[in-house]
């Protein structure tokens, strides 16, 4: 059997696998249980035809345009469907004077789907204002870049946005038993094996995308040739091959995903910006979700190095926000930046040590009380004395004044003589001779 019969075996059509097996009934829908989940908003929406203009925001492979395509069969209203990557405002126009005159002609409303709607720019976009307003057509738009950003604001005020997460591993894989099961879109009539490890491969490797993980089943089946009893086998070497890229020992909630984030904090902790690249790479080739990455890089900036460079902090801060905005595959680059960054900054936990002893103050011993001429003096002042004696720094050399600032004399940031933190710690103890 060659490649073209075994093809022909599997579908019978030309049509790629995961176009094949989209679902067509929202029972059959994989995934977003918090949007379509029994007596869920767009599920009613949907189920009662009073869909509005929306807009399906995700990442690939997700179930935005699968989703629309099911509206599609459950609406009495016209559907039409362009593409903002290969339709241009021509097209757009066309779609919209055919919609009015429907209307016009037999009271029949238009259902505009514009895929990957970010790729029309605002002007663009524009177009469409008039009548979405008007209800004629109704818009949905599916798209993998935040609305918010670039999508006209107007458009999104009339329109309901509603955000698609990524597939979970134990969907894709029930979406890859699925297609080795169906007899008439996958391959049912087939004699297929899959090995359990190599679905679950292909579930990790294609991080929350059907498409892809259906795309890889499929070029690993008809690429492979059957033994002599007929069957083909799907290993895990074949879901390695199929998708290009080989499986690291790297579990999202096991010993993998812990000790490689350990080896990454430790190594930028002990200023090794090479262990530290190497590490942050691991995790990223593994599906690691950036923002966990990022969390953990900000936390090592104020823990470990503080004070002795408080640039740390800001850098890695903004490296958090960046890849919440940017996303993979782009996001490694803030990432890379802020973990050299963190390795190579001179070191101090002073910061660290002094919350952590604060806090076992506060929880083993007496809480002291605020000193009277600290407290609050908006309120009851001449009763009880609140604020008085109280002396403003700002009005003393080099805005400093010797006074209690709480009663008792234990000492809990020790600067070290590392970075600037050398630099507070001459200062606090100019002051400290003033006194």
């Amino acid at each position: 059997m060659d490649l073209f019969e075994k093809s022909k075996l599997a579908a019978g059509k030309a049509e790629p696998l995961a176009s094949r097996m989209r679902p067509k009934t929202l029972d059959r829908f994989v995934g977003q249980g918090p949007l379509l989940g029994k007596d869920k908003l767009l599920r009613r929406l949907i189920e009662s035809d009073k869909i509005s203009s929306i807009i399906l925001y995700g990442p690939p492979g997700c179930g935005k345009t699968t989703l629309a395509l099911i509206i599609s069969e459950k609406t009495r209203s016209y559907f039409e469907r362009i593409n903002a990557a290969s339709n241009n405002v021509a097209d757009l126009r066309k779609a919209i004077d055919s919609a009015k005159k429907r209307m016009s002609l037999d009271g029949r409303r238009t259902i505009l789907l514009i895929d990957e709607i970010h790729r029309f720019n605002k002007a663009q976009q524009d177009v469409l204002m008039p009548d979405v307003e008007t209800g004629n057509p109704i818009l949905i738009g599916t798209t993998t870049h935040n609305p918010f950003f670039y999508v006209n604001a107007a458009l999104i005020s009339r329109s309901q946005v509603f955000e698609f997460k990524k597939l979970q591993e134990a969907d894709i894989v029930g979406i890859l038993k699925s297609a080795l099961a169906d007899k008439e879109d996958g391959f049912g009539r087939m004699k297929v094996e899959a090995g359990e490890d190599a679905l679950l491969h292909l579930a990790k490797v294609s991080e929350g995308d059907a498409r892809r993980a259906l795309s890889s089943l499929e070029v690993g089946i008809l690429s492979t040739a059957p033994d002599r009893n007929g069957a083909v086998y799907f290993s895990f070497k074949t879901a390695e091959e199929s998708i290009q890229k080989k499986a690291v020992v790297y579990d999202r909630d096991e010993d993998g995903h812990y000790d490689t984030i350990s080896a990454f904090i430790k190594s930028m902790r002990g200023s090794n910006p090479d262990a530290a690249l190497y590490w942050l790479a691991k995790m990223i080739y593994a599906g690691e979700d950036p923002r966990f990455i990022a969390r953990r890089i900000v936390i090592c900036a104020a823990e470990d190095v503080g004070n002795a460079d408080p640039q740390a902090l800001i850098l890695a801060n903004a490296a958090l926000q960046v890849s919440e905005f940017v996303g993979m595959p782009e996001a490694r680059i803030p990432l890379a930046q802020a973990a050299v960054y963190v390795a190579c900054a001179p070191k101090s936990n002073a910061s660290y040590l002094g919350i952590e002893a604060a806090l076992k103050d506060v929880q083993e011993n007496r809480t002291l009380e605020v000193p009277a001429h600290l407290k609050d003096a908006s309120l009851d002042s001449d009763a009880f004395g609140h604020g008085k004696g109280y002396k403003y720094a700002h009005d003393h050399k080099d805005h400093y004044v010797n006074q209690e600032y709480k009663p008792s004399d234990k000492v809990y940031y020790l600067p070290s003589d590392m970075g600037q933190e050398k630099k507070i710690k001459e200062w606090l103890e100019r002051l400290k001779k003033q006194g």
